[in-house]
């Protein structure tokens, strides 16, 4: 049985997994584990299947910061690095129960090599599909789903502080939560 299948419980917006392990020190854990030559800076994000680590790449001496030569040594690092990369992931997947997917940037280029697509339900009535229509009938999107997509990150682009607000007192809530007697 997998951590997912443990033990689920049923709270406001829906299921949620209830023992999946914490991934606020996420950031801090790949920080020290990942080698100091790797990145100048690195990014992790974490979500319920996907933990996320995007680094810069230290620039060259030959100013290979825009344009194809950038995407030549980001690919020469992702081939160069890859067992490494993929023990690494192995360490965190286990610590966090979650896929790790990898990213570098140089300059102005930044490339993902992996990511999980997770699915999502949705239960759309006629208005919305005909907007989600209308995306891929003009050509933004290629399907209901690109269009979809499409439209969270324009709404996320959009809402970011209140977004930002709205998960600090999720945030607040589940350590009040954390801080209440056990049943």
């Amino acid at each position: 049985m997998t951590p997912t299948e443990k033990t689920r419980s049923t709270r406001r917006g829906g299921w949620q997994v209830a023992d999946l392990p914490d991934a606020n020190d996420a950031s801090e854990w790949f920080h020290g584990r990942l080698p100091d030559s790797w990145f100048t800076e690195v990014d992790v994000t974490a979500d319920r299947e996907e933990v996320v680590v995007v680094g810069t790449l230290p620039a060259g001496d030959d100013d290979a910061a825009s344009g194809a030569a950038a995407e030549g040594r980001i690919s020469r690092w992702r081939a160069e690095t890859r067992d490494e990369r993929i023990e690494i992931a192995r360490e965190a997947q286990e610590r966090y129960q979650r896929k790790v997917s990898w990213g570098a940037r140089l300059g102005d280029t930044e490339a993902m090599f992996t990511h999980v697509t997770a699915p999502v339900m949705t239960r759309l009535r006629q208005p919305e599909r005909r907007v989600l229509d209308t995306l891929v009938d003009a050509g933004v999107a290629r399907s209901r789903s690109d269009a979809l997509a499409w439209s969270v990150r324009l709404v996320g682009q959009h809402a970011d502080e209140w977004l930002g607000q709205l998960r600090q007192a999720m945030g607040e809530v589940e350590k009040l939560r954390g801080e209440g007697p056990t049943l």
